[in-house]
C-alpha cells in the first residue's frame, strides 16, 4: 500500500485497521452504478456511542490484527457496497471488526442484530406492537365517550341557561361546537429493528453487525437476499394506512424516523458485518452477495499489545499468561481472547498469586471451551 493511496482523497482504500477516530470522517469512494440507491427523505446523522466502542476495542491504540489481504477485503466491501461474511474461531474478534470500522470511518453507533435459532427476517426489519395499539385505540374510544358525555351534560346546562337568557332577549341560540380528539398514530407502535434502521436513508452508511448468522433458522440467509440486494423493504401496516407519512421509532435510543408511503430505502448501503463460527454452510446465492473474510488467532506480539491496549499497562506475569494461552490454542483447543484478558486482569488484583493459590483459578479462566465445562 503506497503512501499516495493512503492519503489521496480519491484513493479506494479508506480503512487501514488503525482504529483511530478521525478528526474529519473520510469520504467513501463512489459506489458502482448497480449499488446506488436514492432513498428519502434524508435522516439526521446517527448518534455516537463511544462507551460501547471502548468496551469492544479498549481505551488504547489498536494493534493491527488484520493483514494486508484482510484490510483490502474490507475496503473492497466498502467500495462495492457488499456485506462482509467474517468467519473464524469463537472469540477471535469477528464482532469487534464492526466497531473498528465504525470508529475509524466515523460512522456513529453500531447497530447490533444478535441471531438465535428463532430469529426471523421481520425481527430485524421492524416490530409492530398490535396489542399496544389495540389497547390505545380502546382507551381513546373510551375517552371520546367520556368526553362526549361530559360535553353533553355541559351543553345541556349551558343550553338551558342560554335559552332562558335568549328568551328574555328575544333571540335564537346555538350550542357550542365540540372539539374531537385525534386517534393514536400507527407510527407510534412501529419500531424499526437493527436491519430496518440501517437501511434508513442516511447520507453516510450505518454499520450493522449481524452476529452469529450460522445459528439462525435455515431460511433466514435466503430471506435476507432480497433486502441485501435491493437495499429496501416495505412495512405493510404503513402501506395500508391512510396517512402518507409516519413517524416511527428506530433502534437508536430515543430515535425516530420519517417513513413515506410505508417504504424504506437507503441512500448509502450500510456497512454490514456478518459473523459466523462455521457451524453450517450458507447457500451459494447468499455467499455470492458477500465478501468472505477469515480471521485468525493473533500472534504472541499482537496478543501482548492487545492486553496492553485494553488494560492500559502490561502487568507483571502477562507474558507468561500469553505464552500459556498460545500453547493451548496451538494444541487444538478452543479459546477466546476474553479469557486471556480476564486472566491477565486477575494478575492486577492485590495479593493475587498466579503461581500458588491462584493457579487453579487461572486454569479455569483459560479452560478449553470445546469441552463444555
Amino acid at each position: 500500500m503506497s503512501a499516495h493511496e493512503q492519503t489521496a482523497p480519491n484513493g479506494w482504500r479508506v480503512f487501514h485497521a488503525t482504529g483511530r477516530a478521525p478528526a474529519v470522517p473520510p469520504r467513501l469512494p463512489e459506489p458502482p452504478p448497480w449499488r446506488r440507491f436514492r432513498g428519502g427523505p434524508a435522516q439526521p446523522a446517527p448518534p455516537d456511542d463511544p462507551e460501547a466502542a471502548q468496551r469492544r476495542l479498549g481505551p488504547g491504540d489498536i494493534t493491527p490484527q488484520l493483514g494486508t489481504d484482510e484490510i483490502d477485503t474490507v475496503n473492497a466491501a466498502l467500495l462495492l457496497r457488499r456485506p462482509l461474511l467474517v468467519t473464524g474461531p469463537p472469540g477471535v474478534g469477528k464482532s469487534t471488526l464492526a466497531y473498528l470500522i465504525s470508529r475509524e470511518l466515523g460512522l456513529g453507533r453500531v447497530l447490533e442484530w444478535n441471531i438465535v435459532s428463532r430469529t426471523a427476517l421481520r425481527d430485524g426489519l421492524y416490530v409492530h406492537d398490535a396489542m399496544g395499539r389495540a389497547q390505545a385505540i380502546a382507551a381513546w374510544q373510551a375517552g371520546l365517550r367520556g368526553a362526549a358525555e361530559n360535553t353533553q351534560n355541559t351543553e345541556n346546562t349551558q343550553n338551558t341557561e342560554n335559552t332562558e337568557e335568549a328568551a328574555s332577549l328575544g333571540v335564537n341560540s346555538r350550542p357550542a361546537s365540540r372539539v374531537s380528539q385525534l386517534p393514536p398514530f400507527l407510527g407510534d407502535f412501529i419500531t424499526l429493528g437493527p436491519l430496518g434502521t440501517a437501511l434508513l436513508p442516511y447520507d453516510r452508511p450505518r454499520v450493522l453487525l449481524v452476529d452469529e448468522l450460522d445459528k439462525s433458522d435455515i431460511d433466514l440467509p435466503n430471506d435476507l437476499l432480497h433486502v441485501l440486494e435491493n437495499g429496501s423493504y416495505d412495512v405493510p401496516e404503513l402501506v395500508r394506512d391512510a396517512a402518507d407519512t409516519a413517524s416511527v421509532h428506530t433502534s437508536d435510543p430515543g430515535g425516530r424516523a420519517q417513513v413515506d408511503n410505508g417504504r424504506v430505502e437507503c441512500r448509502e448501503f450500510p456497512v454490514v458485518v456478518i459473523t459466523s463460527n462455521g457451524e453450517r454452510e450458507f447457500p451459494a446465492a447468499f455467499r455470492r452477495r458477500c465478501l468472505p473474510l477469515e480471521m485468525r488467532t493473533p500472534s504472541r506480539e499482537q496478543l501482548l499489545a492487545m492486553v496492553e491496549g485494553h488494560l492500559g499497562t502490561r502487568p507483571q506475569g502477562a507474558e507468561d499468561l500469553v505464552d500459556l494461552f498460545v500453547q493451548q490454542v496451538q494444541a487444538g483447543g478452543t479459546h477466546s481472547l476474553d479469557q486471556l484478558l480476564n486472566a491477565v486482569q486477575m494478575t492486577t488484583a492485590g495479593g493475587f498469586q498466579a503461581r500458588t493459590d491462584g493457579r487453579k483459578l487461572v486454569e479455569m479462566l483459560l479452560r478449553d471451551l470445546a469441552k463444555g465445562r
